[in-house]
């Protein structure tokens, strides 16, 4: 595992200790067993978003924080300029760039997500996490799966729904897919 995982482990154990909460309490709280979430701690196994967005909630830490271990600063406004964005990098096939990493007290998470294609058969691991989100296609078209639903989304595609749902996406072609991902909290 990468060194930004095992930063975000570390930071999550501290909040954890901090707090004097147990792993199994943490456990039940991502609907993952003890095993996994011990795995999470040990930089072992990375994380989905939504399950750093649960984390972050229940500390009452901005999802910035966790994953750079840096405070936001800003309360008017947050402009990032095009190429500035930090990357997040969470699985080798997806890249999150957070669009509004340094303002404080977010109603709403915003990224532009890059998916690189991938070589699997079948459905790929479904994810869920707190709020609804939206999703808006740049290029590329990309599969959308939530629950038993099969979506397929192409440049210029918007999408809006109960991300309390399981949901995955896979681009559709060969090619890259990149997308807005609004997360609201």
């Amino acid at each position: 595992m990468n060194n930004e995982i095992k930063d975000i482990a570390a930071r999550i154990k501290m909040l954890r200790e901090t707090f004097d909460e147990t792993e199994d309490n943490m456990a039940a709280l991502l609907g993952i067993s003890k095993e996994t979430y011990i795995q999470y701690e040990a930089g072992e196994t990375d994380i989905s978003v939504g399950d750093l967005c649960r984390i972050a909630a229940k500390f009452k830490v901005d999802l910035t924080s966790l994953i750079t271990g840096e405070q936001p600063k800003l309360k008017s406004y947050c402009v990032v300029r095009a190429g500035k964005y930090p990357q997040i990098e969470r699985r080798k096939e997806y890249k999150y760039f957070d669009l509004s990493y340094n303002f404080v007290n977010k109603k709403a998470e915003t990224f532009m997500v890059t998916v690189d294609p991938k070589n699997e058969v079948g459905t790929p691991k479904q994810y869920s996490h707190d709020g609804q989100e939206f999703n808006f296609i740049l290029e590329g078209s990309m599969k959308l799966y939530i629950g038993d639903n099969e979506i397929i989304l192409r440049e210029g595609d918007a999408i809006y729904f109960d991300s309390t749902q399981k949901h995955a996406m896979r681009p559709e072609t060969d090619k890259p897919v990149k997308f807005l991902a609004v997360i609201i909290k």
